[in-house]
Order: C-alpha cells, then structure tokens, then sequence
C-alpha cells in the first residue's frame, strides 16, 4: 500500500509541476512558429532537447553515488524552497496582490516582440534563439522537478512517467486547438503544485534527517492538508487587508 502511495504522489506531483513549465515553453514555441517560421521554432526546439538529453546522460549517473540519507536532505531542502516560492507567488495572485498569469496575453505580447523582429535579416535565428531558451530553460525546471520528486525515494522513473504524460498532454491539445493552452488553470496549478512540492519538501528532509514520520508516506497528505489550510487563511487575510487598503486610498 505504501509502495502505491508513493508511486501515485510521485507521479501527480511531477505531472502537475511538469504541466506548468510545459504550457510556458508551448507558449513561446507556438508564437515562434505563427510569427516566424515552424522551422526556426523546430530547430530552436529540437537543439534545447538535445542540450536537455546531455544534460542528464552526464548528470543522471551521478545520483546513484550520492548516500541515499543525504539525497534526501538535500533534494528536500531544495524542493521545500523551490516549492515555496511557487506557494508564495500563488497566495499573492489568489490574494489580489499581483497579477493573475495570463497565457493568452504573454502569447500576444510574444507574437508581438517576433513581429517587430520579422523585418530583422536575423529574424529566424532569433525566432530559433526564443524557441531554444523557452525550451531549455523551462525544461531544466522539469528535470529538477523529476530529479527532486524521484530520487528520494529512489522512484525517478515514475515521476519522469509523469513529466512525460504532461509534455504529451500539452502536445495533443496544444496541436488540436492549434492556439496557447489558456484554458488551463496555470494560477491554480502553481497552487497545487506549490503545496505538493512543499509537502515533498518537509518530509524528505525529514527522512534525510532520519525522522520516522507516523503513517510513512501517508504523512505527505497530512502535510498537504496542513499547508492548504494556512495557505488558504492567509489568501483571506490578505485578500481582506488588501481591500481595506484600496477602500480607503
């Protein structure tokens, strides 16, 4: 039972994280692709999964030498920052205190950018350069987010099942609909997302620690729940003080 519980919450946790950064880079690609050329924005793509490929064949091996107490530590410590970074952005959106992200307008502010560059003689090499970056950067995102959910508990495999099904999600729609994904709840994600990775966060460390957490694995949906319910006081905290402040300016 145990076994199952954390192959399912490993590869939800790097599904949903992995959808994320997957719309982001979809988005940019796609605006290459309508302003520019969809070769710029397959060459630019196809050379960030090359990078990404080496990226792991050289670093992935590493992992296996490294104590598994000590991964644990340090993947946790890592995740439990990382993830609260997306928390805290999440409440302040939720609480009215910055921007909703809105995939539509960074599309159109991206096609807008490609459009003013397609006068440029180097307008498909920086079309290419767009898809690359977009590509590399949320990719390696997605590889620490593998890493980080997998290796802890020695399940890297799975939560890579998971990254994959999102790139594949992302993928199917995004061709059908031929348009960015932004139907999504990205906002709602990065919520989930931040509280999963947070969640992951605290018990690993504890583990790496040697904390013998009650209920194992289970414990996960207890720190879950436990990190909802303050996230979700504080948006109403906030949400309230920040009306009070613009009824009264």
């Amino acid at each position: 039972m145990e076994h199952f519980t954390a192959m399912g919450t490993t590869v939800t946790a790097s599904f949903l994280a992995s959808l994320v950064e997957v719309v982001e880079a979809f988005t940019i690609v796609l605006a290459v692709g309508i302003t520019q050329s969809w070769r710029s924005a397959f060459i630019g793509s196809a050379t960030a999964f090359i990078a990404l490929a080496m990226i792991v064949i050289v670093f992935g091996p590493l992992l296996t030498m490294v104590p598994l107490h000590s991964l644990q530590y340090v993947v946790g410590v890592l995740l439990m920052l990382f993830g609260m970074r997306w928390l805290r952005k999440a409440i302040l959106r939720a609480s009215g205190y910055i921007a909703l992200h809105d995939e539509e307008k960074a599309f159109a502010k991206e096609t807008e950018l490609l459009s003013q560059q397609r006068a440029d003689v180097r307008a498909a090499y920086l079309g290419g350069l767009a898809a690359f970056k977009a590509v590399l950067l949320e990719g390696v995102e997605v590889i620490f987010i593998v890493i980080a959910v997998g290796a802890a508990h020695q399940a890297t495999l799975y939560a890579a099942y998971g990254a994959l099904a999102a790139l594949i999600v992302v993928l199917a729609v995004g061709l059908m609909v031929y348009k960015p994904l932004a139907k999504v709840p990205e906002n709602t994600l990065k919520f989930i997302v931040g509280l999963m990775l947070t969640s992951f966060g605290i018990f690993w460390t504890g583990e790496g620690l040697g904390v013998d957490w009650p209920g194992a694995d289970l414990m996960l949906f207890g720190f879950f729940v436990i990190l909802a319910l303050f996230s979700l006081i504080t948006v109403r905290t906030l949400r309230t003080r920040n009306k009070n402040f613009q009824g009264v300016a």
